[in-house]
């Protein structure tokens, strides 16, 4: 039994260090719902054999700063638009690139498609007219979480700030949440190529504003907490009572008035 038990230990120690599982962690949906905004563009990249597309919502007023949401494992963009568009309606313009396999982008997502698209798509949407001009904030829901902190450590010197709501500590930290017979494996042998809580580290030149409700049945308060714990000033915490992502409708003058005080 001792040897049986010690082979099955080994198998599956190979089996997280050396797979990200990736398709545990996406869920996109094709089905879309109407953009409920006057003022919206819609954009496409070529990226290897795929299509990557992206939504800019604009403000009826020109604006001076860009929201680049990064969206959650589930749905795809135009299910993100009732939240983002209070962000719109405060003035803000948010673009919201749409992952592979997401709503009109085609293909398949991985951790690393993912944060390689992020990056192109920062590059090329930050030099549009309308873009460049303004500063730049990255937002990150939930899984989207995970690319946004990646794509600040990167790119501190051109953005203003990092906003996490709801967000994961990391893939392996969900993943064991939502597996805890697994726990001790994920946590010690899953093998990821980036992660919020290691990358936030590094992000010191930019200030982080962290967003999560206590009552967040999704992803665990303490995965928000353990990041602004980790994290180097400058750092702000706003807890809220409500349910996952829910912040900027329930809280919204809260959440409007400290992406004020980042940009400025």
């Amino acid at each position: 039994m001792s040897r049986l038990l010690f082979l099955l230990v080994c198998v599956l120690n190979v089996t997280f260090a050396t797979a990200q599982m990736d398709d545990k962690f996406y869920y996109p949906s094709k089905e879309l719902k109407s953009i409920e905004w006057t003022y919206y563009k819609e954009i496409e990249y070529g990226v290897e054999s795929d299509t990557i597309y992206a939504l800019i919502l604009k403000p009826y007023k020109k604006p001076t700063t860009t929201i680049i949401y990064c969206h959650g494992a589930g749905g795809n963009v135009t299910h993100y638009i009732p939240l983002t568009k209070v962000l719109v309606e405060n003035g803000f313009q948010v673009i919201m690139p749409s992952f592979r396999g997401y709503g009109k982008s085609t293909g398949s997502p991985t951790h690393v498609n993912i944060a390689s698209d992020g990056q192109m798509l920062f590059d090329s949407l930050t030099k549009m007219d309308g873009v460049k001009e303004t500063q730049i904030v990255i937002y990150g829901a939930s899984m989207g979480s995970q690319i946004a902190t990646h794509l600040a450590k990167n790119n501190q010197d051109k953005i203003e700030g990092l906003i996490l709501e709801g967000a994961l500590s990391s893939f392996a930290d969900i993943a064991a949440f939502y597996a805890p017979e697994y726990k001790y494996f994920l946590e010690n042998n899953f093998a990821t190529p980036y992660s919020a809580k290691t990358d936030i580290e590094e992000i010191d030149r930019i200030p982080k504003l962290i967003i999560h409700s206590e009552e967040d049945k999704d992803v665990p308060f303490i995965q928000g907490r353990t990041l602004f714990e980790i994290a180097p000033e400058p750092k702000e915490f706003l807890v809220f009572e409500g349910n996952h992502l829910e912040a900027i409708q329930v809280e919204t003058d809260k959440v409007i008035e400290r992406i004020m005080k980042m940009i400025n």
